[in-house]
């Protein structure tokens, strides 16, 4: 329970200057990116300098029995930074330091305040190579990153942020510090904590320090922009390039609708008149990707694309993937009110899920815009909604109606966001009982007075299956 006087105690371990206790400072921190999500306000922010601070500042939530909410840089989409229940926000972002690169071992050492494209930055300069990409990466630090286990376009190739991580440094609810894993390729010492905390939303502890797997930096790129007069066909296109033997580094898809706003923003970049568009991207030396480049626009070609253009000059790659990033703001021209759903499909069911999921958009009379990382299955799917309160509710039907179509698919409702709140309502359709009631036991093992992040993913009461867009019921 959170009393004023703990202003003092909380100074005391960071210094006075690090707790913010002002209403107007306290707002900037009861929001996340999550979209149109309503003010929840912190009793307190907290901005430790170092993981002795935070150890504290856990063993004084347990003891005070406040809620105690960890925090990057607020570009969670699922409202996994919001505190809704009071209590202390704890932000990460002093603790910004590349501690080591040691560039022998193919590995770096970070706190988790780092912006995940700085350090990219940072190592590309060094010739070496982060590969998880966020398409908020310019924004987004390594702890949120950590917490969310995100992904981004060169997940198809190199998978998410889980597998670039060997050790964390880490305070458990209990305010002990701890580290876990090993500064080594491989390490069975017991459990694999690591991969527990990785993903975990901020409710199993506080992450302080990560030491992250490298690659060398790939010597060359070669970027794609195919486009297709249906929609279906980009789907089947992905399933060709990996029956091909192809595997490129990252295979983006935007639809018609995606495509009419961001020409908007950015005209002349994309074609004219078509239902869909893929960028893809491949990397390797200059000898793969000269080699390789010219056979996805092959496969692209004979499943009858529109246009197939391709590129080895970065200016002009970054020219497409400016495009591509300015998606999520360009469809604020539509609708006010976005709903982005992260789902993710098997590759085989693609063509029939992004005809099915329009279906589902038309069915409802809600503007359906999917976009996203098409190479793993991952679609982002926005419906766009107008601020009336018969369009939200079909807005939620056509939201519930998408979600039983990707368990049905053998799909999942979030491929990189996490649940959150905003899916609260959901997971149970992912998640049977046992495992609900397995994760449950974890979550009181290790956090029995539930400080860290609590009220998050775990299911609201049964049978409410009901998105919460602001304004609705």
């Amino acid at each position: 329970m959170w009393k004023p006087t703990l202003i003092g105690a909380l100074a005391a371990i960071v210094g006075k200057q690090h707790v913010l206790g002002d209403p107007v400072d306290r707002k900037l921190y009861g929001y996340d990116a999550t979209p149109f999500a309503p003010l929840v306000m912190p009793d307190a922010v907290v901005l430790p300098g170092c993981a002795d601070e935070i150890a504290r500042i856990v063993k004084l939530a347990n003891q005070e029995k406040f809620p105690l909410v960890p925090r990057g840089a607020g570009t969670n989409l699922t409202g996994g930074a919001r505190p809704i229940q009071g209590g202390v926000v704890l932000s990460t972002q002093r603790m910004n330091r590349i501690i080591e690169l040691d560039a022998d071992n193919l590995q770096v050492v970070v706190q988790p305040g780092v912006v995940t494209g700085q350090l990219q930055a940072f190592l590309e300069g060094k010739g070496l190579f982060y590969p998880p990409d966020p398409q908020s990466k310019d924004t987004c630090t390594i702890g949120g990153n950590l917490s969310e286990n995100a992904g981004g376009p060169r997940a198809v190739k190199y998978g998410v942020t889980r597998q670039y991580v060997l050790a964390l440094q880490c305070v458990l609810p209990d305010g002990s510090l701890v580290r876990l894993g090993a500064r080594t390729m491989k390490s069975v010492v017991g459990f694999d904590l690591v991969s527990l905390l990785v993903g975990a939303e901020g409710m199993l502890g506080v992450i302080t320090e990560a030491t992250l797997r490298l690659l060398p930096l790939p010597a060359c790129r070669g970027t794609l922009l195919v486009s297709f007069a249906r929609m279906e066909t980009a789907g089947a296109a992905v399933a060709e390039l990996f029956r091909d033997k192809l595997l490129p580094a990252a295979i983006e898809f935007m639809d018609r609708a995606t495509l009419d706003c961001v020409r908007l923003a950015h005209p002349g970049v994309l074609p004219e008149n078509v239902d869909a568009v893929l960028v893809v991207e491949v990397d390797g030396s200059r000898e793969e990707v000269e080699r390789l480049t010219p056979r996805v626009a092959a496969v692209m070609e004979r499943l009858g694309s529109a246009t197939c253009r391709w590129t080895l000059d970065p200016k002009e790659s970054e020219s497409l993937w400016k495009a591509r990033r300015a998606v999520s703001p360009a469809l604020g021209r539509i609708a006010p009110l976005k709903l982005n759903e992260d789902i993710v499909v098997p590759i085989s069911r693609l063509p029939e899920a992004i005809r099915r999921i329009h279906e589902i958009g038309q069915k409802h009379r809600v503007t359906c815009a999917c976009f996203g990382h098409i190479g793993d299955g991952n679609i982002h799917v926005n419906f766009l909604v107008q601020p009336t309160e018969e369009e939200r509710k079909r807005a939620e039907l056509a939201v519930a109606e998408l979600f039983e179509l990707v368990i049905s698919f053998g799909g999942s409702m979030s491929g990189e966001h996490g649940i959150g709140t905003a899916k609260q309502p959901f997971i149970e359709l992912e998640l049977s009982p046992p495992v609900l009631e397995a994760m449950r036991q974890i979550k009181r093992a290790w956090d029995p007075n539930d400080i860290m992040n609590p009220g998050k993913v775990f299911p609201v009461p049964a049978g409410d299956r009901r998105v919460r867009v602001p304004g609705g019921a």
